[in-house]
């Protein structure tokens, strides 16, 4: 890349211009990485949804609504930025989103799984544009780790950068 010193990469002020301040990324809560990638393609690792710095426990259906689900899915994609950041160094290697996977802690009655990770889905078209749009699936689970809402893994194509 030859880019100035301190001079934002167009991605990099699309993101402020959204009003997206990418966060510290999480570090793994097990026993496994936050992301690794084989060739030009990342896999990020399940992320859970987490409200004021804590898991965002609830269940869609029973104690969320749609709505507030699909704030948690987009608070989750957040948090894979900040993931796919620090493996990477610079989001402006990410050449595209390739699939999205989403599960949603939800009641067997529950059935709008797919309006949820809309705001995944919607937020990574936001940031990337036409590379943002993904294969997706959405699931709805009967519990998740700790309670959480909603849990995103994601995998993207990347630039070579070795």
């Amino acid at each position: 890349m030859n880019r100035m010193i301190n001079t934002p990469s167009l991605l990099t002020q699309r993101i402020k211009a959204l009003g997206i301040n990418i966060p510290k990324a999480s570090a793994p809560a097990a026993s496994y990485v936050m992301a690794s990638h084989v060739g030009n393609m990342v896999y990020v690792s399940g992320h859970i949804a987490k409200k004021n710095n804590q898991v965002w426990v609830g269940k869609l259906g029973l104690n969320m609504t749609t709505d507030e689900g699909k704030l948690a899915a987009r608070t989750v994609a957040i948090d894979i930025l900040a993931t796919l950041d620090k493996h990477l160094g610079d989001l402006d290697l990410v050449e595209r989103i390739i699939k999205v996977t989403s599960l949603v802690n939800s009641t067997s009655e529950y059935t709008e799984q797919h309006l949820v990770t809309n705001g995944c889905s919607d937020l990574l078209l936001e940031v990337f544009g036409d590379a943002g749009k993904h294969a997706r699936s959405a699931f709805g689970v009967a519990q998740l780790p700790l309670g959480a809402c909603v849990e995103i893994e994601l995998i993207a194509e990347i630039r070579n950068f070795i």
